[in-house]
């Protein structure tokens, strides 16, 4: 098959990469590929590169991986760029989450639209770019970009329309939905078919067959109800299954932030959310997790290199598309999946110029997308609403327009159920001289919007949200770890 090169941007995200690596190498052909890691954290990348190296050793591959905290380096000759970055980190995360709190916008997430998800683009988006002229000018021609990165929509957009690359974004919501239909269900493997169609994180299953048979709303409805766990943790998928007829992809959290109707009083929210873990809805559920996460690998990492030295099981492969989509686009075997591409007709009832998530295969041709596909009226709304705050927010980053941004903001489904225009216009204001750093198209308008602040008259609150964790220590993460393990052997 020949060598080619992967270049990996963001590879710090050291749990995603180890995972996008060995699910490649569980193709054979790709044994000899080169992995070129790049990060702006040096450490990370020392550290994702070590146990990456580990791999390549106890499994005797003859794989290169090198890293580089220059990514003009990893991406020169590179055949496929894939993207996982989080610009501004955890510092403008908290961000995201904590200033939309004081005006009453409690996020779970806050990474795809809402206020947090909006000025996420905005760092994100001058970076995508920058990528992209990077991949025109040094990488293999007719080079893919695959972006795992959030907001997905908004970077595949920017990547497309301004990156004049050829890019495609990818997620897993998809996935996981299909597998809690196929749980409620009694479904074995290959027993289940879908059409999952909409945008990302408003993707909604519109066919449904067990074994060839059609399932509608009423059975699913039943099915998800008696189940013993999703019936407390999903409710308000659940609820929105009910009235819209279709089931959405999205997680409890994540779907009640692009809604106006669940988030928009502490009542509601307690209501309709579950803490049995932060994605079915905790206020800023995500933000802690990451927290966790990250400050448990830094502790743990030695016990993360160990685990390294196993074999590569094929049978472990995951379902992210990375993979799957270069093994095919490589070797000719055909993939189905979800992707994230420019609609152009494919779902009727969806803008053209929009970023859609839809079914499509992939073979030596590339990724061809199954046209005509119809949402169901309520579906395709809530989809309108967001992609018409994507659209603004795009152009907001190119510009870097803060009336527009305002716009886009205002015009967000949660915070519009929420947030007075007064209130909108001084919380983008507090947000872009917060993250100034990372926001360099908005330099010219930041010392006019800390003015404005200093004479700010909208009042706020120091409000933690209505269903807030805190963040646990590592001795409480060791020992609810042992905890888990105990009751597993018991």
């Amino acid at each position: 098959m020949g060598n080619f090169k992967i270049a990996i941007i963001g590879a710090g995200s050291v749990g995603f990469t180890k995972k996008l690596f060995t699910d490649i190498l569980c193709v054979p052909e790709f044994h000899d590929v080169e992995f070129a890691l790049t990060d702006v954290s040096a450490n990370n990348l020392e550290m994702i590169k070590s146990i990456l190296d580990r791999i390549v050793e106890a499994n005797n591959l003859p794989t290169k991986v090198t890293a580089s905290t220059e990514r003009r380096e990893a991406i020169a000759g590179a055949r496929y760029i894939i993207s996982c970055v989080r610009v501004g980190g955890l510092s403008a995360y908290a961000d995201d989450i904590q200033i939309p709190l004081k005006y009453g916008v409690d996020q779970c997430v806050g990474d795809t639209i809402c206020a947090g998800g909006i000025l996420y683009g905005q760092r994100n988006i001058p970076v995508i770019l920058d990528f992209c002229k990077d991949i025109r000018e040094l990488a293999e021609p007719g080079a893919k970009f695959l972006n795992y990165a959030n907001p997905m929509a908004m970077n595949t957009w920017a990547a497309i329309e301004y990156g004049k690359v050829d890019a495609i974004g990818l997620c897993h919501g998809v996935q996981h939905g299909g597998e809690q239909i196929a749980e409620i269900l009694g479904a074995k493997e290959g027993e289940l078919d879908f059409i999952c169609s909409g945008i990302n994180h408003q993707t909604w299953f519109v066919d449904v067959r067990l074994r060839g048979r059609k399932i509608g709303k009423d059975e699913l409805v039943a099915a998800f109800e008696a189940h013993p766990v999703f019936s407390r943790q999903e409710k308000l998928r659940i609820d929105v299954l009910k009235r819209f007829g279709v089931y959405s992809t999205e997680s409890n959290g994540h779907l009640s932030e692009y809604l106006p109707w669940y988030r928009k009083r502490p009542d509601e929210v307690t209501r309709w959310i579950d803490m049995s873990d932060w994605i079915h809805g905790e206020t800023g559920g995500y933000l802690r997790h990451s927290t966790e996460t990250r400050n448990w690998f830094e502790t743990e990492f030695p016990q993360f290199l160990e685990a390294a030295a196993k074999s590569i099981d094929p049978a472990r492969r995951s379902n992210e598309h990375a993979s799957h989509i270069l093994e095919a686009l490589e070797t000719g075997r055909v993939y189905r999946g979800h992707f994230n591409v420019k609609n152009n007709g494919v779902i009727t009832n969806l803008p053209s110029d929009a970023i859609i998530e839809s079914p499509g295969f992939v073979d030596r041709f590339g990724i061809n997308m199954v046209a005509g596909i119809t949402l169901p009226e309520a579906c395709a709304a809530t989809c309108i609403s967001s992609i018409n705050v994507q659209r603004m927010s795009v152009h907001a980053a190119i510009s870097g327009d803060i009336d527009l941004l305002k716009l886009a903001v205002l015009h967000d489904p949660l915070v519009g159920a929420v947030c007075t225009p007064e209130e909108v216009w001084q919380m983008v204001d507090e947000m872009v001289v917060a993250q100034a750093q990372w926001l360099p198209q908005y330099a010219d308008a930041v010392p006019a919007a800390r003015d404005r602040l200093s004479k700010a008259t909208v009042r706020t609150r120091e409000w933690k949200g209505a269903a807030r964790r805190e963040i646990r220590s590592i001795e409480e993460l060791r020992a609810e770890k042992e905890a888990t393990t105990l009751r597993a052997v018991g």
